[in-house]
């Protein structure tokens, strides 16, 4: 009984404009992230993959899986997919914080140009939701998303999932013409 004072937590705020990982902007924010669970694993490419990506069908592709916390509190669960000649499971065992982003940044080899996605409500998984230490079914904004290179090609195809109460997106739109 009594009254209880409840720390506000921090929240993650961007605009869609631009594409930055979650430690970039947990940086600008003065929050600590981490990473919690880490899966990495040769995949052969899906119809959907393949399709995303530009390549054949069971190609090899590179799969990473990781939870990104925030003090012990998983906020968000992301997946990339890559081609093995853009990313390695072998590049990714020292000095990976998370960021797939940010270490293709890092590395340079890619010339990034810009990344499109898809983003909407789902019902996650029964998977994602156990990552995430939330219910089978409970609704998460995913973006579904494809990194392109200067020359076009698809590097990276990606889905995040973020838990709602620590992220907070905002879209700037311009005002379009009237048809007459």
């Amino acid at each position: 009984m009594g009254t209880f004072v409840v720390q506000q937590s921090l929240v993650f705020e961007s605009g869609l404009e631009v594409l930055e990982s979650i430690e970039s902007q947990a940086h600008r924010i003065g929050l600590d992230v981490s990473m919690g669970d880490l899966h990495i694993k040769t995949i052969c490419a899906s119809a959907e993959q393949a399709e995303a990506l530009g390549t054949a069908e069971n190609t090899e592709l590179v799969q990473v899986s990781r939870v990104i916390l925030t003090g012990d509190r998983p906020v968000a669960y992301l997946v990339d997919i890559l081609p093995e000649d853009i990313l390695t499971p072998d590049d990714l065992q020292q000095g990976f914080t998370g960021s797939v982003l940010d270490l293709l940044l890092r590395r340079g080899t890619a010339r990034l140009a810009r990344s499109v996605a898809e983003v909407r409500a789902v019902a996650v998984s029964a998977e994602i939701a156990r990552s995430l230490e939330i219910q089978r079914g409970d609704v998460l904004l995913e973006f579904v998303a494809r990194l392109y290179t200067m020359d076009e090609r698809v590097i990276d195809y990606s889905l995040s999932y973020f838990l709602p109460g620590y992220f907070r997106f905002q879209v700037v739109r311009r005002v379009g013409e009237i048809r007459r």
